[in-house]
């Protein structure tokens, strides 16, 4: 079978399709040299919000608790296989107002009732924790099983790993797709023609065109987010007072510390912004730079780093991420949005299921 695009959501596929036994194809310009670096994969930062997702059914709600334990179990596999992946447990939410905080105890509340395990944080709380957080928190919601996976080793693991269990590569993109007497064609804007049995699209807004002429009308547009990497001032540590519990959520916007490193000073990645189109806003820049006025003085004083931005597809009409089975052998498994690399295990999951199941 063919997984067109080696994204998170596209690589996990591949992965876990060819751990299963099936010999995959991934296909991708990408897989042919550096890779895209306005991709939404490579611009993400990787903090999974499962626990403290504010619904508790729905199918939205099931791809995340299922994707939480997937992570862990990928992560274990992984590791094991010389692919560690760096994960960074705890994530904090910050209440803005009162109402915000009344949200997160009903939240609470509910995921106490599922044994869930989230923990409400005072404001006095908060202001011990250093660097010092936006002055407007009046609370917080804590999820310990929540947090922070970075998404470049997470992409080279499951491309290297996948590698070694059998999977083939293509650096090329795909032009068009055909399906005759029960057999793909891929073509190729290289002239390629590769041909398989099933096809797996997940090649983001791009997939909304493969699909056109075989008569699936499914939209998507690109969000762009810009982000930063920060270092700190001097004298503003990640501690001794009591350091953050992992990534932050301030109007979400994120905050992610970095892992110490003895060739550089304590970090920080923020973002990202939501803009419409593929052009960056200086104006929106600046507003996340300042966290929407609510930046403390460390944050205003950090030292930029490195800016970078991606394009997230995001269905219109439509609630992401969409996953069909669109002909026998055609699944769509694209347009996750901000949540690609949360959603990727489940997805890959559903896809292997659908691959799968008895026809």
């Amino acid at each position: 079978m063919i997984v067109i695009g080696a994204g998170l959501v596209g690589r996990s596929c591949a992965w876990l399709l060819q751990g299963r036994g099936h010999q995959v194809q991934l296909l991708d310009p990408c897989l042919n040299g550096a890779p895209d670096p306005t991709a939404g994969s490579w611009a993400a930062l990787g903090v999974v919000m499962a626990h403290v997702f504010q619904r508790s059914s729905g199918r939205a709600w099931r791809l995340r608790q299922r994707s939480l334990h997937l992570w862990g179990r990928w992560r274990q596999e992984l590791g094991e296989q010389g692919w560690p992946l760096a994960w960074q447990p705890g994530l904090l939410i910050l209440a803005s107002s009162p109402t915000d905080l009344e949200r997160q105890q009903r939240l609470q509340s509910e995921r106490q009732r599922q044994a869930i395990p989230l923990e409400i944080w005072s404001r006095q709380r908060l202001a011990n924790l250093s660097p010092a957080l936006p002055d407007g928190a009046v609370g917080g919601l804590y999820s310990p099983a929540d947090g922070q996976l970075d998404p470049g080793p997470a992409l080279e693991a499951l491309l290297g790993d996948g590698r070694r269990l059998g999977i083939q590569t293509c650096g090329e993109a795909a032009s068009r797709l055909e399906r005759r007497s029960g057999q793909w064609t891929v073509h190729t804007q290289a002239g390629q023609a590769l041909q398989a049995e099933a096809v797996v699209l997940s090649a983001g807004v791009a997939s909304a065109g493969l699909l056109e002429p075989l008569d699936h009308f499914l939209p998507l547009e690109p969000v762009l987010g810009q982000a930063l990497e920060l270092e700190l001032p001097p004298g503003t540590h990640w501690g001794p007072s009591p350091a953050w519990p992992g990534a932050v959520v301030w109007q979400g916007l994120n905050l992610v510390p970095r892992p110490p490193s003895h060739a550089q000073g304590e970090r920080l990645w923020l973002g990202a912004t939501l803009e419409p189109g593929c052009r960056g806003d200086p104006d929106a820049l600046a507003a996340l730079r300042e966290l929407g006025g609510a930046a403390p003085t460390w944050l205003r004083q950090a030292q930029l780093v490195r800016h970078w931005q991606g394009h997230r597809p995001h269905p219109i009409g439509r609630p992401a991420p969409l996953l069909e089975q669109l002909e026998p052998g055609l699944v769509l498994a694209s347009g996750h949005y901000r949540n690609g690399l949360l959603l990727a295990p489940a997805t890959a999951e559903w896809v292997a299921q659908q691959l799968e199941a008895p026809s």
